[in-house]
C-alpha cells in the first residue's frame, strides 16, 4: 500500500540533488511514498523489528525511457531501489563508448558505487518507464547507528549486488560466447519468474548491442547466437520477444554444435512442430 503524505510531511534529509531528480522524473498521480516495511519487502529482506516502519517514508520518482537516474561524477547522496521498470548501468570512456555493467530491475539497488568516493562512478539510464524509490544515504546511516539490525540487513543487500557482479565476471572468463548468451537468457527468465511474470515468454528491454556490451561480445555474435538458438529449437525469437523452449538445454549449454549437426537438429525440430500441428487437427 503506497502512502501519499502532504509536502509538509516530507522526511528530513531531502537534498537539492534529490529535488532535481524528482523534478527530472515524470510524476504520476502526485507524489508516491513507501514505508520501511514496503521497502524491505521489495529488497526481499525482513523488516527490522526495532524500527517503527510506519513512521519512515521514502519517496518514489518516475523516469521516462532514456532518462538518467544519476550520472558519472554526480555527487553521491542517495541510493535507489527499483520498484518497477528496467534500467542499465554503464561506464563511459573518454571517447563516449559505453560499457554496460548491469541491467537492474525490480528489487535491485542502484548507486552503491558512489559510497567510496562520494561521487557516482557509473551512470544509470532507464530502458523503460521506471519507478524508483529514493533512499537518502545520510538518513540510512543515521538509522543504522540507532538500529544495527537494519544496518546489517542493508549491508547484506549491498553485498548481494557485489556477489552478482562477481558471478558475472567469472562467467565472462570461463564460458564460450554461446554459453554466455544462454546463461544471460536463463538469468532473465529467473528474474521474471521472481517478479511474477512468465519465465518462458518475455520482451528484451535492452538492445542486442547492449547485451553484447554486458557479455563482452559483439552485436553480430549476439545476433548470430540468438538466431542459432532459434534454428535448433532452444528459443523462439520475434524481434525483442524471446520464448524459452528448452530451458534445461540452455542451462547446460557449453558450445553450439557444428553447423551440420545444427541443420539436423533444425530439421528434427521442424518435424516435431509439424507432428504437433497435425495432432491438433
Amino acid at each position: 500500500m503506497l502512502s501519499t503524505p502532504s509536502p509538509e510531511l516530507r522526511p528530513a534529509g531531502t537534498t537539492s540533488l534529490q529535488a532535481g531528480a524528482m523534478e527530472a522524473g515524470r510524476q504520476r498521480q502526485g507524489r508516491l511514498w513507501s514505508n520501511l516495511k514496503e521497502v524491505c519487502d521489495l529488497l526481499h529482506i525482513p523488516a527490522a523489528c526495532s524500527v517503527n516502519t510506519e513512521e519512515l517514508l521514502f519517496q518514489h520518482v518516475q523516469f521516462k525511457t532514456g532518462q538518467r537516474v544519476h550520472t558519472i561524477g554526480q555527487i553521491f547522496d542517495t541510493l535507489y531501489i527499483v520498484n518497477s521498470g528496467f534500467l542499465k548501468t554503464v561506464l563511459i570512456d573518454e571517447f563516449g563508448n559505453e560499457q554496460v555493467l548491469s541491467f537492474p530491475m525490480k528489487g535491485d539497488m542502484l548507486g552503491v558505487d558512489g559510497i567510496h568516493t562520494r561521487h557516482y562512478s557509473s551512470e544509470a539510464v532507464a530502458l523503460s518507464d521506471c519507478d524508483v524509490i529514493l533512499l537518502p544515504f545520510k538518513k540510512l546511516t543515521a538509522l543504522g547507528r540507532v538500529h544495527q539490525e537494519l544496518e546489517h540487513l542493508m549491508y547484506g543487500v549491498m553485498s548481494r549486488e557485489l556477489v552478482r557482479e562477481q558471478a558475472m565476471i567469472g562467467m565472462l572468463g570461463a564460458l564460450s560466447a554461446e554459453a554466455r548468451v544462454a546463461r544471460f537468457l536463463m538469468s532473465l527468465a529467473e528474474r521474471f519468474a521472481q517478479m511474477g511474470y512468465s519465465p518462458k515468454l518475455f520482451n528484451l528491454r535492452m538492445t542486442r548491442h547492449e547485451i553484447g556490451s554486458y557479455l563482452g561480445l559483439t552485436l553480430e555474435t549476439v545476433s548470430r547466437t540468438l538466431s542459432a538458438f532459434n534454428e535448433i529449437g532452444l528459443i523462439s525469437v520475434d524481434q525483442r520477444t524471446i520464448g524459452i523452449k528448452d530451458p534445461e538445454a540452455l542451462k547446460n549449454l557449453r558450445r553450439l554444435p557444428p553447423s551440420r549437426t545444427r541443420a539436423k537438429q533444425q530439421a528434427a525440430a521442424k518435424a516435431r512442430s509439424s507432428e504437433s500441428a497435425l495432432a491438433t487437427l
